[in-house]
């Protein structure tokens, strides 16, 4: 996905633009890569070139931007010199409410293990082991490219592993596709939501319902009365904004899409759950929804693993950190350990004095 982006970028910047606009340039980009994107962006203003940045990442905007607009639910809200406005109300205008914290946090102990990973290669995947815990947030953590999606995409039977092996309730596995992934009750919210999670032109009932209409057959047809409550149902308990659930999804907003896919998860009645990179090009209002929803899930005893690259999000979230480098687990940190010098130290290869290291 970012080196995608970055194609995507290249080809505008190769036209003699006079304005550019950029709707969620950095979603996929790691800090070395967005630096590089902030000082072309510098330089196309000192040219003269009118730059529009759209961005969910608040600190972006305060570095980039010299005015800020705020709109929601497609109405102009806030417009202001960037100097003039703080984080604070920055949240309160595109929310329309105070959220008392950016990054809400249940303080649960963890209970038993949910998934086992010992001895795994893949790929570039070599020798990872992880356990995943009841009652608890996982984060994963590493550069572009550290491993994070493909140990996603093995654990969701997607990729056929090498060696080792996998437990979930302590019980063997060996999903040779997502379909048998389902069936075991993993579940996967795919990095790029609108290519992999979601058919763009069916409804919202119809990707709601799609991986388990098992669960609405009526002999060997689906009871379609049923699928239009479930549909609602869970429109309705993730307060997903659609005129109604026969909305094509492509015409919904990133985050609408998102709890779309994630009312799907919640249908299949899944034990494990994993995020790769939840929040991508989603408002900060609509991520405090999934922060509290993660953390419902954890309380549920539903496994929780998060893939996410931006750090302050994934420290304010995860209980526990395991940070990928190249291909390896290079450590686990715990919550109170956590720093992001140390979640990029391990990231990095740099593990000699960090506790938690691998």
């Amino acid at each position: 996905m970012a080196q995608r982006q970055l194609v995507e970028i290249a080809k505008s910047l190769s036209r003699n633009v006079r304005i550019l606009a950029l709707d969620e340039p950095s979603a996929p980009l790691t800090d070395k890569e967005l630096k590089n994107l902030f000082a072309v962006i510098r330089r196309l203003k000192t040219e003269g070139v009118g730059i529009i940045y759209i961005s969910h990442r608040l600190e972006e905007i305060f570095e980039i931007g010299d005015r800020l607009t705020v709109l929601r639910d497609g109405k102009f809200i806030h417009t202001c010199p960037v100097s003039q406005a703080d984080r604070r109300s920055l949240v309160r205008w595109m929310a329309g409410r105070e959220l008392e914290q950016e990054y809400p946090k249940s303080s649960l102990e963890r209970s038993s293990e949910i998934l086992r990973i010992e001895h795994l290669d893949a790929g570039m995947l070599r020798d990872i082991n992880l356990t995943v815990y009841r009652k608890e947030v996982l984060g994963l953590a590493g550069l572009v490219g550290s491993g994070r999606t493909e140990l996603a995409r093995i654990i969701f039977g997607a990729d056929r592993r090498e060696r080792g092996s996998l437990f979930l309730e302590n019980k063997p596995i060996d999903p040779k596709s997502p379909r048998e992934a389902i069936d075991l009750g993993i579940g996967l919210l795919t990095e790029d939501r609108n290519r992999y999670g979601l058919i763009m032109n069916m409804s919202v009932r119809e990707n709601i319902t799609l991986s388990n209409l098992r669960e609405l057959l009526r002999g060997r047809f689906v009871d379609r009365k049923r699928e239009v409550e479930v549909a609602r149902q869970y429109t309705e308990q993730l307060q997903i904004k659609t005129p109604g659930v026969e909305q094509e999804v492509e015409k919904l907003s990133g985050g609408n899409r998102q709890k779309v896919v994630l009312a799907r998860w919640l249908f299949t009645k899944s034990k494990l759950l994993i995020f790769d990179e939840p929040t991508s090009g989603i408002d900060v209002g609509v991520k405090y929804e999934i922060y509290n929803l993660m953390n419902r899930l954890a309380e549920q005893g539903i496994g929780v693993i998060v893939i996410s690259s931006d750090l302050p999000e994934i420290l304010g979230i995860s209980d526990r950190i395991a940070v990928m480098c190249e291909g390896r687990l290079a450590g686990i940190l715990s919550r109170r350990e956590a720093t992001q010098e140390k979640v990029m130290m391990l990231a990095t290869g740099q593990t000699a004095e960090i506790s938690g290291a691998v």
